[in-house]
């Protein structure tokens, strides 16, 4: 093996890490630092090959519990604060990720910015934030470190003292002291409402500011202002799907919260504004519409009557705070002394704010209205609206196929729904479509499920006249595997009139058919095409202009592995394109990413630009979901680096001429044909017909503890089951993180790569190919932070040690045979050899990522024993948010 190359620690990290030593003296004694010190050092020493390291007893089990704790703590902050440096120096951003440089790309291929405006005007990007639980610190723990990132950034610029008068320097020291004595573990699970809350929290504090600041940008490198194609969205409170607590309540508390913080922020800028534009008509010529808004604003004050400009925004205060009673139920925080209409629209507030850039345009040279923060609000209120990010519904089919069930059943239509075939259920469904008849009786009882599932179509409809059409626009149907599946849900929408019959028929809000097993990718298609040869649902789908499918990650990876999940979401995405095409409706796909690469995790850069031709076309939605989110939004600075790649790559994806021959293209597809079945093969060989593997995979990692992290609202499994059919993507991708096994992320490929005869053709395709070459690049970054010594240790918790050492030597073999493929098809001697940044920074983690799992297993065999010291589980708790917290894309 050749040797590795030595790596240096930034200088942030050395910095921060000093700072951090500091803190553990002072307020863990100097054994403590000295113990940790120790261990760190013994750990890093062995990592690089130092002589004699792997001698050295690293000391781990001379600490007590108490020094446990305060161990795991420790090493938790250390990966924190090294994931905070390596944002700050740029390591998980992709090289020309930016729209400047994508219209200097285009541009070079021929495609000229009329081009890109005329996409940008039918275009929608849209990141959508879910509560799926992989963040498994506290928002108080993220608060923290994001003050840090702030004053990181004054010492970039030479400031040593911050506004306040603090030492930079000093102020970044107790932010560490403050994370060092923060509680890093939630006592008590998380509510929807806690949920809705943090999600709040990104939205006001970074994607309000941070989205108007990006559309200046690219107004500057467009030449002329771009429409407002990239807008939020949020699942958090109106999904349902295997959540009991999200109800119609919660649904409403979202929306309000919601309307209280887009108002509350315009409130705010208004004011501001109205501190800037002293504009004086004795010096100053105003033109009519600003005239007219200030006499109409019932400001009436001689110390303004000559600032037209400040009375005008003084109306607009005063309409913005009624809206604010209207939609909120409450006045705001600073309600103004003047009195006026509640807007009906956020267009309605766009035209009062376009009626004075206007004017600020027809003097001089148009400075004042050339951007600024008035042009920052007119944007704002463009892309948030009163609703702030739209909220999808989601529910599971079978939920739907219930209360249907139950519904005509109590109207009298069908006494059996359930008991009816395909094609007798879609004859039946069209045909209540068609009447404007309710099914439903306010004299009738239902089910409870019934009952909550039409309270929260309801709850939708007072929110579309409450807030606008915009704040809800699309219900998700989890294991959509039918066209009565689409249409049982339009009928559920009758009843609360979010359908309308007639011979134009109208959705107020879309179906989106979710396809998650490898199975229900291949159907896909079909049911798509039979979809849309009903003229009804043509009709409303042509007249919305697209139709959106939703394509899931994680259920297909659990159902068929890494390689045939990455491959059958491929294909089926190519083979949707032309069943739109015929249908005459644009495709928007809505892709159900999570943070590892097992669920679909990895350079959103890099993904967006592999989809297939075709499939793109400007519209686009991603989840963004547990400590994704706040890796790539914690900020405002990652923020816009990372909604910036997402619309580079949307742009090029959608616009850049397919560079794949087709000759190239048909080989390379027949190739991954054969290495998805061969993968396909292996993976379900070993998680669904090896004998044992449920009770070895359950003993094995800490699957049952990952239960006790209150990390989300929702349930772990979908049924009172052990079975690996109904549990979440989520806990079993991210119990293989802790262990250090990554199995979703890779196994079966080593089988197929190993049994593929022509090596040269996988060279080919992955220097040739970008779907193939971001595949690799994912499964390598999951090969390298997995570490098979570190896993046999956890083989070991397993019970049965002949069933343990049977499958654990599969996996071992494959990770082998997936590790050797790799490097044979890539030409590395090493994994990442040719990615040395992410080399450096998984190197530099490692050392202290071992420590922890060996304390994990320690504990974990003492808690399974019976021991009940309550530190023993906080130990758990506290180790694997610490491991979740290096590895940093684990669930």
């Amino acid at each position: 093996m050749a040797s590795l190359p030595s790596i240096t620690n930034n200088p942030d990290i050395r910095f921060l890490g000093r700072l951090l030593g500091d803190v553990i003296r002072a307020y863990g004694g100097e054994e403590l630092f000295k113990r940790t010190e120790y261990i760190r050092s013994t750990s890093v020493d062995r990592h690089r090959g130092v002589a004699g390291a792997d001698a050295i007893d690293q000391g781990l089990d001379r600490l007590s519990l108490d020094e446990t704790l305060d161990f795991v703590r420790g090493f938790m902050l250390f990966s924190m604060l090294a994931n905070l440096a390596e944002d700050r120096q740029g390591i998980t951003t992709d090289e020309g990720a930016d729209v400047a440089h994508t219209l200097t790309r285009l541009a070079e291929d021929g495609i000229h910015r009329a081009q890109v405006m005329a996409l940008m005007q039918n275009a929608l990007i849209a990141p959508v934030l879910t509560a799926h639980p992989t963040e498994v610190r506290r928002k108080s723990m993220i608060d923290h470190r994001n003050r840090i990132a702030d004053l990181m950034a004054l010492k970039d610029r030479g400031i040593d003292e911050t506004e306040d008068g603090d030492q930079v320097d000093e102020a970044i020291l107790r932010q560490i002291a403050l994370l060092w004595q923060t509680r890093v573990l939630r006592r008590e699970r998380l509510y929807v409402t806690d949920e809705v809350e943090t999600a709040l929290a990104y939205l006001r504090d970074v994607f309000l500011p941070t989205l108007p600041a990006l559309y200046a940008r690219w107004d500057r490198a467009l030449g002329e202002r771009c429409p407002s194609f990239l807008k939020p969205g949020s699942w958090i409170g109106g999904d349902r799907d295997g959540n009991p607590y999200v109800t119609a309540a919660s649904l409403e508390h979202a929306m309000q919260r919601a309307a209280e913080t887009a108002i509350g922020h315009y409130l705010d800028a208004v004011n501001a504004l109205g501190a800037e534009l002293s504009i004086s008509t004795e010096i100053s010529h105003v033109n009519g519409e600003v005239g007219r808004l200030a006499e109409s604003s019932g400001d009436h004050a001689l110390s303004r009557a000559d600032e037209p400009y400040r009375r005008a925004l003084s109306g607009i205060y005063a309409r913005l705070a009624a809206t604010h009673q209207k939609l909120v139920g409450k006045r705001p925080p600073l309600p103004g002394p003047l009195t006026g209409e509640a807007y009906d629209t956020p267009q309605e507030l766009r035209d009062d704010l376009a009626s004075i850039a206007r004017a600020l345009a027809a003097n001089g040279s148009g400075t004042l209205a050339s951007g600024g923060a008035l042009g920052r609000l007119i944007r704002a209120v463009e892309v948030f609206g009163f609703h702030l990010a739209t909220l999808d519904l989601r529910q599971n089919s079978a939920v739907h196929e219930r209360v249907v069930a139950e519904l005509l059943k109590g109207a009298g239509v069908e006494a059996d729904y359930l008991s009816l075939d395909e094609d007798a259920r879609v004859a039946l469904l069209r045909r209540e479509l068609e009447s404007p008849r309710p099914l439903t009786s306010p004299y009738a009882e239902y089910s409870e499920e019934t009952a909550g599932e039409l309270a929260i179509l309801h709850a939708a409809a007072r929110a579309h006249a409450t807030y606008g059409r915009e704040c809800i626009r699309n219900y998700v149907i989890s294991m959509a595997q039918s066209v009565s599946d689409l249409l049982e849900v339009h009928l559920m929408l009758k009843e609360a009139g979010l359908y309308v019959p007639g011979e134009q028929p109208q959705a107020h809000i879309m179906v989106v058919p979710l396809f998650e097993t490898v199975a229900d990718l291949e159907a896909a298609p079909a049911i798509m095409a039979d979809w849309f040869a009903l003229p009804e649902v043509a009709a409303v789908a042509r007249a919305r202009g697209h139709q959106e499918v939703m394509i899931g990650y994680s259920d297909s990876n659990k159902d068929g592995g890494y390689l045939t999940s990455t491959w059958q979401l491929s294909r089926g995405s190519t083979a949707l394109a032309p069943v739109f095409e015929k249908a005459g409706v644009a495709i928007q796909l809505f892709h159900g990413r999570g943070g590892a690469v097992g669920r679909g995790g990895g350079s959103a850069f890099a993904a967006i630009q592999a989809q297939p031709p075709g499939t793109v076309q400007g519209r686009i939605r991603i989840t963004e979901q547990g400590e994704v989110i706040a890796a790539k939004y914690g900020t405002r600075a990652s923020a816009m680096v990372n909604l910036e790649a997402m619309t580079a790559a949307t742009l090029r994806a959608s616009l850049e001429p397919v560079r794949l021959a087709a000759a190239d293209s048909e080989r390379f597809c027949t190739a991954m044909d054969e290495l998805s079945a061969t993968a396909f093969k292996a993976y379900r060989g070993l998680v669904y017909e090896t004998d044992g593997f449920r009770t070895f995979f359950r003993q094995m990692t800490p699957i049952a503890e990952i239960s006790g992290l209150k990390i989300g609202s929702r349930p772990a499994s979908r049924k009172k089951s052990d079975a690996i059919e109904d549990l979440r993507a989520i806990p079993w991708v991210f119990s293989w993180s802790q262990a250090r096994v990554m199995l979703p992320g890779w196994y079966g490929v080593g089988a197929a790569l190993q049994a593929f005869p022509d090596k040269g053709l996988l060279r080919e395709m992955a220097a040739g190919w970008p779907f193939f070459a971001a595949t690799l690049a994912n499964m390598e970054m999951v090969l390298a932070k997995s570490d098979m010594g570190v896993a046999a240790r956890y083989a070991a918790l397993v019970e049965d040690r002949a069933m343990a050492d049977r499958i654990f030597g599969q996996i071992r073999d494959g990770w082998q045979a997936t590790h050797d493929g790799l490097l044979t098809i890539t030409r590395q001697t090493r994994l990442l050899e040719k990615h040395p940044a992410l080399e450096t920074s998984i190197r530099l983690r490692t050392p202290y990522i071992e420590p922890l799992n060996l304390l994990q297993i320690e504990l974990l065999k003492r808690y399974r024993a019976g021991e009940e010291d309550p530190r023993i589980g906080e130990g758990i708790l506290l180790s694997i948010n610490a491991i979740a917290t290096a590895l940093r894309n684990s669930g």
